[in-house]
């Protein structure tokens, strides 16, 4: 009995606060099947007007990139090269650096044929800049072998690329 008149006690004290701003309103019960009807309807004109973005989008035309062509992973790698080469020849004082800037500029204008071929060699030099960047600071034997590897590897990409899609 004690333990009844306890849980009364509390369910009266939690029912007889006052109620604050987030208290919803009460709705009589017939007016919630209505509500539910209209958020159905609701539901129901967001469907449709979903269909109707997604018909649109349909009809516009694809403006789609031209496929890349087969030598872009190579010319991607080069222009990596390119970059941590400008990066590593400068640091090392061989003042070069804007030879190898001016390579990737002529490489931008004859192969960037959009934008986002642009923005794909672009970040695949600038890549290979800044990672050699955050890695050395000063000019050392380990970064004078990278140097010599690289030079190697751009040659043979070069060649590469010339001999199988000529240029």
């Amino acid at each position: 009995m004690i333990r009844r008149a306890i849980a009364f006690g509390l369910a009266a004290a939690i029912f007889a606060a006052p109620l604050g701003a987030a208290a919803q309103k009460i709705v009589p019960v017939e007016h919630v099947a209505a509500e539910k009807d209209k958020d159905k309807d609701k539901d129901k004109d967001k469907d449709k007007d979903k269909d109707k973005d997604k018909e649109k989008d349909k009809e516009k035309p694809a403006t789609a990139e031209p496929a890349p062509p087969a030598y872009e992973p190579q010319l991607l790698r080069l222009s990596e090269v390119m970059g941590a080469l400008t990066y590593l020849r400068g640091l090392c004082g061989d003042g070069d650096t804007e030879a190898y800037r001016a390579k990737m500029a002529a490489l931008l204008a004859a192969e960037a044929t959009s934008d986002a071929r642009k923005e794909r060699l672009a970040g695949a030099y600038n890549h290979g800049f800044q990672g050699y960047a955050l890695t050395y600071r000063t000019c050392t034997p380990a970064a004078r072998v990278v140097i010599a590897r690289f030079l190697d590897e751009a040659a043979r990409v070069s060649k590469d690329l010339a001999s199988r899609y000529g240029g």
